[in-house]
């Protein structure tokens, strides 16, 4: 279906591939608590959203929500994505109560405004632009 796609859009699949590469990811992954610690942090002093995906390696649900959450992030670029593993960073999943994977919870200022348990991509995608207009009217 791949190359089906590529044939159909005359190549411009790999296009978006070769400039994804160029450019650093919009989504930042944490593997260390210490790392997390102070980004979150600073976070708290910023009035911009937040978005945290809690996924772990293993999770079958996670990998298909992983292009579009890169997605989401390429495209609501006055939004934070950030990426835990739960696995990696068992404490932080803790300290957010995380019990399924994956979870997308939504902070602003340090405090949880929203939260998407499960591969809900559109679900995710409102909440997202909600809480953007509700970040844009502050």
């Amino acid at each position: 279906m791949g190359s089906a796609l590529s044939s159909f859009f005359g190549g411009a699949a790999d296009a978006a591939t070769e400039d994804s590469s160029q450019e650093p990811s919009s989504v930042t992954s944490f593997h260390s608590s210490a790392r997390w610690q102070l980004h979150f942090n600073e976070a708290k002093e910023s009035p911009k959203l937040m978005v945290i995906d809690f996924a772990a390696s293993w999770c079958g649900p996670c990998k298909i929500m992983e292009p579009a959450v890169k997605a989401m992030a390429s495209r609501f670029t006055d939004v934070q994505f950030s990426k835990i593993d739960v696995d990696e960073l068992n404490d932080v999943a803790q300290e957010f109560k995380i019990e399924a994977m994956p979870t997308f919870v939504l902070v602003k200022k340090g405090k949880e405004v929203d939260r998407v348990v499960g591969a809900k991509k559109d679900e995710l995608e409102k909440k997202i632009v909600k809480h953007r207009a509700l970040q844009a009217a502050a």
